[in-house]
């Protein structure tokens, strides 16, 4: 992971880069699953927080994204999906991905910790805290169509 980590984030980093540069050449309405800001408020924190990337490739990462953001337009609407580790949990086993059953109990509270202080600092545009430990928009429709509409106030106001 240490000798990987850097280059992983720098393809991330590009991969969600010119996910933006085509969304923002289209006309359609897109949901995008993660942000570029996940990637460097989040992520590469993380690693080199870890001791999984060395202080000079997360300093050059963060430059370069930097960089790349001067270029970009924040989402019209970043929406947090809001979770307690039970949560989290309970949705990584729901998922059964291989890959996702070795997550220790400490990454994932790390994670969300980096998480919360992101969104407590978030400043590039509108934004919206849904808590889904009060949801459950997969086996209840009520509950998706309360999460579309407070997406859709949000978007478009109150009528």
């Amino acid at each position: 992971m240490q000798r990987w980590s850097f280059n992983l984030q720098i393809y991330f980093l590009n991969s969600r880069f010119n996910q933006i540069l085509k969304i923002r050449q289209g006309e359609e309405v897109v949901i995008q699953d993660r942000t570029i800001y996940e990637d460097a408020r989040i992520f590469a924190p993380n690693l080199h927080e870890m001791g999984l990337m060395e202080k000079r490739d997360h300093d050059n990462y963060q430059s370069l994204f930097n960089l790349m953001t001067t270029q970009v337009k924040a989402p019209d609407l970043l929406i947090y999906l809001k979770a307690s580790i039970p949560t989290l949990v309970d949705h990584i086993q729901l998922r059964g991905r291989d890959y996702e059953g070795s997550i220790s109990l400490d990454y994932l509270k790390r994670l969300n910790t980096k998480y919360e202080e992101w969104i407590a600092s978030y400043k590039e545009g509108p934004l919206l805290i849904i808590n889904i430990d009060k949801f459950d928009f997969i086996k209840r429709k009520e509950d998706f169509g309360e999460i579309v509409s407070l997406i859709d106030s949000e978007l478009f106001g109150l009528f």
